[in-house]
């Protein structure tokens, strides 16, 4: 029942299971249509977007921000996929729709699961699979427990970037030369000189996606490949076309690459918490949890805290694990001579996931999504066949339930669950029995595994517990701020004051925690940045949520350095936990209720570029006050005309917005050097006597020379791309 290999019957087979996945989405949203709303993606991932597709609608390359100091930098932040082709254009077609913001989170996150579901799709049946069993490896790989618990609601970084992974294994095989269907030009060997060029769009694709550990996975993944045809072909020729249609993918994302290279160094990110490689490793008690995930032990939290937690990241859907026990016990090592590569790259996945992180990896159980791809590819060898496993099943659920009972480790959650798998396992045994000689039987996997997973989520909350919030649609709109002022908001740390579990009504209008600012336009110095590269990050003690440090906070409000003037601040928010309130002699109230009292500096607002006669950075030199005129401040660059008297002193302009590396500024066409305060905002130096436009511009080395390779390497692939059609449209006469 492998079925005819046409482009057109694998495009509608790939379109299938995504829909089938899609359909599964939205039972789920039925129940709680606030599903995709949690944590991160409140605090960071949406508001972020929502500037992503201002900046698009300006005509602007989203780099920069203006709308936060601490995560300004959206390329070098990585994780919003800012040179991804695919993440802008989904995000600019779901702004353009009237959504909610929990509809914009499940659009954004049901859009790549349609993504991952359709590629895994093709991988397996570039494996020679049948629609039913690529159909159960789709589901697996998209449904299991930790894409859904944590990629799809949560981290969608992680999804965005491992959607493409399937697509990148699929075309890495065909690179080699191993599979062939009729999607790939030149079927059954033709056009063979040019099919490196596959792998390139999808590994472009997965770098850019913004999950660094899934570029881990795919290193991986190619060296294993790598290893596993040479053992088999003798010949290095056999893995060159794999090597290099990656290394064009690579050059594809170059520039996203580059960007975060240069942003980490000297960051937050760069020097990571012993304790936090101790955090979130999937314990060995937790495995009985791939088959019962209301299994509940101990495991190490964010705070390297070990509390009981179910097994849900773990949830695999009942028929891979299953599936893949019974071969090794009844096949044993027939199965494993078999599977004997899978196998090797699956226990080496899953001790990744049961040791410590390193370097500035944390958390190992983010290993689990490709440990569940894996899985799936070896359980459907195993169902190849059409052996019969619902028995099997049926034995390993009760011999599990009876264990998590007299080991107590059915939390909170072991009931229905249990009974609901043996009735699974239960109905499995007996269709293997009235539907053997039925076309049916074929499907018996993808059934149970789906039943599985709904079962699972509707008993176990995806929401690991992980914090909730209240945040209402008017954070859209910059009442009662004033967009034309910078603020400073000093509040407590946002998962322990404001999930919903403590304050239930909506809450952020004025505090506004992480980057919420970004949605309605308002200039913050807080921002949520898991990097922390910015000057202020450093120096203020900001914590990845966007909260500062309690002392530097209190120390910031009476502002006797004058820091907060330095910067441009003019604005203060003070949440109402805090009882401190800035000097009445600078500061005036302008607005309070229950969540925050808001501070303006007396006087009109800053302007976004000063020049200033001395500065402590350089106590010996004494400036001259240049005339500052027709300031247009945007994304990526500052215009202003400048007139500096003549004299013996130059002028010194500081501007209002965080320092990176890459500001260029220019008088006409003279160049200017660029400088900073302390790391916290660019400086430029004016000569005596001169007069003109001065431009300062954010045009990083890592932009010039990863957009150049980007675009030869789209250049070659083009070319790769059109030779391949020509040379087959040539074949296919003769």
């Amino acid at each position: 029942m492998l079925g005819p290999r046409s482009t057109r019957s694998e495009i509608i087979g790939a379109f299938g299971a995504g829909f089938i996945v899609v359909f599964f989405c939205f039972i789920l949203l039925a129940r709680d249509p606030l599903l995709f709303w949690n944590d991160d993606y409140e605090l960071s991932v949406l508001p972020v977007f929502a500037d992503v597709a201002r900046s698009w609608n300006e005509g602007h390359l989203p780099l920069l921000s203006p709308y936060s100091w601490v995560c300004s930098n959206l390329a070098g932040e990585f994780q919003y996929g800012t040179f991804s082709s695919f993440i802008n254009a989904v995000v600019v077609l779901v702004w353009k729709l009237p959504l909610t913001f929990p509809q914009q989170a499940a659009a954004l996150s049901i859009t790549h699961l349609f993504v991952l579901a359709a590629g895994a799709f093709l991988l397996a049946r570039g494996r020679a699979f049948n629609i039913p069993l690529s159909i159960f490896v789709a589901l697996v790989a998209t449904l299991n427990g930790w894409i859904i618990c944590w990629g799809a609601i949560d981290w969608l970084g992680a999804l965005t970037a491992f959607a493409w992974l399937p697509w990148a294994w699929w075309a890495l095989e065909r690179a080699q030369g191993r599979q062939s269907d009729g999607l790939v030009p030149g079927r059954d060997g033709q056009c063979n000189r040019w099919r490196f060029i596959w792998p390139a769009p999808f590994v472009y694709l997965l770098v850019t996606g913004g999950f660094p550990y899934t570029v881990v996975m795919f290193a991986l993944l190619l060296a294993w490949l790598s290893i596993k045809s040479l053992v088999q072909t003798k010949s290095f020729m056999s893995i060159l076309p794999m090597l290099g249609g990656t290394a064009l993918g690579f050059g594809l994302a170059a520039p996203a690459l580059l960007a975060l290279l240069d942003y980490v160094h000297g960051s937050g990110r760069g020097v990571t918490s012993s304790s936090a490689h101790w955090q979130w490793i999937v314990p060995l008690s937790a495995l009985p949890g791939f088959i019962l995930p209301c299994w509940t032990v101990n495991w190490a939290d964010f705070s390297t805290r070990m509390v009981p937690h179910s097994a849900s990241e773990m949830a695999c859907g009942l028929v891979a694990p299953v599936a893949f026990i019974a071969a090794i016990v009844h096949r044993g090592r027939a199965f494993l001579r078999q599977v004997r590569w899978d196998f090797f790259l699956l226990l080496l996945v899953l001790l990744l996931c049961l040791l410590p992180s390193a370097g500035v990896f944390r958390w190992s159980f983010r290993w689990l999504p490709f440990l569940h791809l894996i899985l799936a590819l070896c359980a459907a060898e195993t169902l190849r066949t059409n052996e019969r496993r619902g028995f099997v099943a049926l034995l390993l659920v009760g011999v599990t339930t009876i264990t998590m009972s007299i080991l107590r480790t059915n939390g909170e959650y072991g009931f229905p669950l249990a009974w609901i798998f043996l009735a699974l396992a239960a109905i499995w045994t007996l269709a293997d029995f009235f539907l053997r000689d039925s076309q049916f039987r074929y499907w018996i996997p993808a059934a149970i595994t789906f039943a599985a997973f709904l079962a699972t989520y509707l008993c176990i909350p995806p929401n690991c517990g992980v914090p909730k919030y209240n945040l209402a649609q008017a954070l859209t709109s910059p009442v009662p701020l004033d967009p034309q002022r910078l603020y400073l908001s000093i509040y407590p740390p946002a998962e322990h004051t404001y999930r919903t579990t403590k304050k239930s009504e909506p809450i952020g209008q004025v505090a506004r925690p992480g980057s919420t600012s970004m949605w309605a336009g308002l200039r913050f110095i807080n921002g949520y940045s898991p990097i922390l590269a910015s000057g202020v990050a450093r120096e203020f003690g900001f914590a990845i949520h966007g909260e500062i440090d309690p002392g530097v906070g209190s120390y910031l409000i009476y502002d006797e350095s004058g820091a907060l003037a330095e910067l441009g601040v003019d604005g203060m928010i003070v949440a109402q936990e805090l009882t401190d309130d800035p000097p009445q002699s600078e500061w005036q109230l302008a607005f309070a209720n229950d969540e925050a009292r808001v501070f303006h500096r007396r006087g009109a607002p800053f302007e976004r570029v000063r020049s200033t006669s001395w500065i402590d950075s350089r106590p010996a030199q004494e400036f001259a006050t240049a005339n500052i005129s027709g300031i247009k401040d945007s994304r990526n660059q500052v215009e202003l005309d400048v007139d500096v008297p003549a004299g013996d002193r130059s002028a010194l302009l500081r501007f209002s917005r965080p320092f990176f590396r890459g500001y260029i500024a220019r008088l006409g066409q003279q160049k200017l050097a660029v400088d900073s305060y302390r790391g916290f905002f660019p400086v430029v130096e004016v000569p005596a006597g001169a007069r003109g436009h001065v431009v300062l511009a954010y045009r990083p080395a890592w932009l010039i020379i990863g957009g150049g390779l980007s675009i030869l390497c789209a250049a070659i692939f083009l070319a790769g791309l059109v030779a391949a059609a020509t040379t087959n449209q040539y074949t296919s006469r003769l």
